[in-house]
Order: C-alpha cells, then structure tokens, then sequence
C-alpha cells in the first residue's frame, strides 16, 4: 500500500481523502434537500440542518490534510497525455473546487454567525466568525445558496469529466483514484 502519490498514481491518503469528501459532500447536500421535506420546527428538520452545518464544516477539515496529500509527492502522470487544453481545464477544474472547499462553510460559518445561532461541530459550539446582523445574515444566506447550487455544477463536471476520460478517451484520469486492483 502506497501512502504517497507516485508518478502512475494517487498514494492512499489523496484516494482516501478525496472519497472520504465525496461521501461527506453526499451528506451536506442530502441534509440540505431533505430537511424542507420536514416541518419547521420539527426535531428532523432541525437535525439535518445541524447536521448539514457540522458537515459543511467537515469539508473544510478535511482541506488541510487533502492539501497535505496533495503534495505528498507528485502529480500521477495521465497516459496518455491529455491535449493542453484539457490540462489546462482540469486545473482550473480542480482550483474552482478546492475555492469551493475553502469558502462554502467559511460562508456557512459566518451566515449562522451573523444570524446570532450557535456553530455546532460534533459536539463543539465553535466561536462565531462575526456579531449578530439580519441584514448581513440574509446576503450571506443567498450568496451561500447560490454558491451551493453552483457546487451541483462544479462536482458533476469533475466527474463527468472523470467518466468521459475513463469510457471515451480511454487513458487511466479516473483509474490514477481508484482502488488498487490485484
């Protein structure tokens, strides 16, 4: 088992990491689309959001060691080589998303900061990033929204672009991050 990256593939911490945000991602969004399924007030609905918020921040947890791993050693190599275009698309692909990771839940933090609520981190109340502002709260909670639906946009290109190399193009992208085969 290969921790590192090398230059034929992701070492098992990146792989690791990067399915391990995938699933907490599948959590955050399942939380925030089915909570409206449940009625204001309601101790399920409550929980998801709980729940999505605790999440959310998860993500941002999970950047440090997923930059760590990410220059744990070199970039897997793609054969074959992908036209520059490509490489230049995967690596603003790649920039969006890592933004994305970084500035959703600061944004998430700082909404129920300014709408005065608690920041709950399994089983921390984390210190609000700003005081309490309505008027703040409500800018903060559309620019969030609107990131988020943007992040629907973000993750599906990545992995459409990841299917596309693997079934059309045929090099190894998709299989550089997935579980070694014997």
């Amino acid at each position: 088992m290969q921790w590192k990256n090398t230059a034929s593939r992701y070492g098992t911490l990146s792989r690791g990491l990067h399915w391990l945000t995938l699933l907490v991602f599948v959590g955050v969004y399942a939380c925030m689309e089915l909570h409206g399924e449940f009625a204001k007030g309601s101790d399920a609905r409550a929980a998801l959001l709980t729940w999505h918020f605790m999440l959310g921040l998860l993500v941002l947890v999970l950047l440090l060691p997923r930059i760590a791993a990410r220059f744990s050693g070199p970039v897997p190599d793609i054969a074959p080589t992908p036209p520059a275009w490509q490489q230049l698309g995967a690596k603003l692909l790649h920039l969006a998303l890592y933004a994305f990771m970084i500035v959703m839940p600061l944004l998430g933090w700082a909404l129920l900061s300014a709408s005065g609520k608690h920041i709950p981190f399994f089983g921390l109340d984390l210190p609000p990033l700003l005081g309490a502002d309505k008027a703040l709260a409500k800018t903060l909670k559309e620019i969030h929204e609107t990131l988020g639906n943007a992040g629907y946009f973000l993750i599906g290109l990545h992995t459409l672009a990841a299917l596309y190399h693997h079934y059309v193009v045929h090099d190894n992208t998709l299989l550089r991050m997935l579980p070694e085969r014997k």
